[in-house]
């Protein structure tokens, strides 16, 4: 089931709230309980043959979750080591046979110069997502920082509707001391009101904007395997736009859990905070996919040897951790080398970083001293960087990533799209004398995708994000300190914004008929 759908806005959405809070008035174990029951009806949706899966994983968890903490409390650490292994072990497993199975079987079958026969595998939603907290949960176990093991609560922090599907990834210690506060099954106005009005900004920016630049983002990513070499225009449009798409609608979908999620009064963690104004690849990782990037810091990286070992082995870490982040992600050699780029993205920013560190204490400099211009060449550079990452990320294949790739570095030439010819009048008449070439062949860089991306551009880097906007109800956990609330957009309860509300709302319903899912629902 969609959050972008009339299922569920109507139906799953308006039933799920309602009994949970008529039987939270006298029976909050039983209120969770039906939240868990939703969040199972809610997945089972789509295919209600995952739901028994997705039960498997649970008791399987929770029950070597309860061992590990019954041994380490026994003092039996080789007992409980050996009990995080196996749980650990069966996840991986369970993960890679949905996810990586066919592709194992690809890459044998050309080492041995043969083929195997694909297995009949349908990957089961959110899979990543809810063995990835299953992982955190156990291992936080292990370290002794679990306290609370009620069944109920602990299938309700695993299924939980708003965050199963994708993301955040949920800490076992954030979750479930909410579910046990008694605040928690109390109905509030203002949990109404903030949650609704967040869920009603991620779905425009899913269904409006997401949405509105989606459909040109296939024809030019599928140049390359027509047989047609992209040129400069139209392969930077390409992953120009799919970045927008993908910004929006990840935007859009943690908006939208995190609204949800206020409306039954727990707080999510916070997964997206404009990434695009980050200044470099480690900003970028800090604030995109937030809750991916804290798993993977805590559970990998710093398991490695972190910060703690050689400068060596600082970058030998991060280049495996997001190497396991590009194949997380999916199946395929350009999961691969994305997440390897981005691993070497990072080794230098930190060579960077430490060069820089060495010369402000030469020169007598404050930390992170920059010049006025500094700032906003280190956005377009970083952002410059994930678009040639983005070229491998929605990629088909390496072949069309290499020729999307090459189109970017202008190997296939830098004709202009015709359209520019006419409106540019006598300028673009002087360029056409001079040398440049106004193609009039595929047409697939039109003015409309020009305006959407001039549009999209101008919110991301300018506009403020919506936990700035909802500052002073403090809408999610994690919340960086340096987020400033809006001035001139900070939200307030009054009837005003209601309409305003409203009015966004009645806009995107009537936009429901596109039905689109989320792009991290891939992954």
């Amino acid at each position: 089931m969609l959050f972008n759908s009339h299922a569920f806005i109507f139906f799953f959405l308006p039933i799920t709230f309602a009994v949970f809070y008529v039987v939270a008035r006298t029976n909050h174990a039983l209120a969770a309980g039906w939240l868990a029951a939703a969040s199972l009806f809610f997945y089972g949706w789509w295919n209600p043959i995952y739901v028994g899966l997705l039960l498997g994983s649970i008791v399987f968890n929770y029950v070597l979750g309860m061992r590990i903490g019954k041994a380490r409390a026994a003092g039996d650490l080789a007992r409980a080591k050996l009990m995080l292994f196996i749980a650990v072990a069966g996840d991986l497993a369970l993960l890679g046979y949905y996810k990586y199975a066919n592709f194992f079987l690809e890459n044998v079958g050309e080492l041995v110069g043969t083929s195997f026969p694909h297995a009949n595998i349908i990957l089961p939603l959110g899979i990543s997502f809810f063995t990835f907290t299953q992982i955190a949960f156990l291992v936080d176990t292990w370290q002794g920082k679990v306290q609370e093991y009620r069944f109920v609560h602990y299938c309700l922090f695993v299924t939980y509707f708003p965050h199963l599907i994708a993301g955040p990834i949920l800490h076992h210690a954030e979750m479930m001391p909410q579910f046990a506060k008694s605040e928690t099954y109390r109905l509030r106005a203002e949990n109404v009101a903030v949650g609704l009005t967040i869920f009603i900004i991620g779905l425009f920016k899913k269904v409006i904007l997401a949405d509105g630049i989606g459909p040109y983002v296939g024809p030019l990513f599928s140049l390359p395997g027509s047989g047609v070499e992209p040129t400069f225009v139209e392969a930077w449009s390409a992953v120009l736009a799919y970045s927008l798409q993908l910004y929006f609608d990840f935007s859009g979908y943690s908006d939208m859990a995190i609204g949800l999620s206020r409306l039954f009064g727990v707080t999510l963690p916070l997964n997206f905070h404009s990434p695009y104004k980050a200044v470099n690849m480690s900003d970028l990782w800090q604030r995109w996919h937030m809750t991916l990037s804290r798993f993977l810091r805590d559970y990998v990286f710093v398991p490695l040897g972190g910060h703690r070992k050689s400068a060596a082995r600082r970058y030998y870490s991060l280049i495996v951790t997001m190497i396991l982040c590009g194949v997380w992600h999916g199946a395929g050699w350009t999961y691969v080398v994305f997440g390897a780029l981005h691993g070497f993205y990072l080794a230098v920013n930190q060579v960077w970083r430490t060069m820089r560190k060495h010369r402000d204490r030469r020169l007598g400099r404050k930390r992170g001293h920059s010049t006025w211009w500094g700032r906003p060449l280190a956005i377009l550079l970083t952002f410059a960087c994930w678009l040639v990452g983005l070229a491998l990320f929605r990629a088909a294949n390496m072949h069309d990533a290499v020729m999307i790739l090459k189109g970017m570095f202008g190997f296939h030439g830098f004709a202009l799209p015709g359209l520019l010819l006419a409106k540019w009048g006598a300028f673009g008449q002087w360029l056409a004398v001079h040398g440049m070439d106004f193609s009039e062949g595929r047409g697939l860089v039109r003015g409309g995708l020009v305006n959407w991306m001039i549009i999209l551009l101008a919110i991301a880097w300018f506009a403020p994000n919506t936990q700035q906007i909802m500052a002073r109800f403090k809408p999610a956990l994690g919340i960086p300190r340096d987020s400033q609330p809006a001035r001139l957009l900070l939200w307030r309860p009054r009837a005003a914004l209601g309409v305003i509300a409203a009015v966004v709302a009645f806009t995107v319903i009537i936009n429901l008929h596109r039905n689109s899912e989320f792009l991290y629902f891939q992954f």
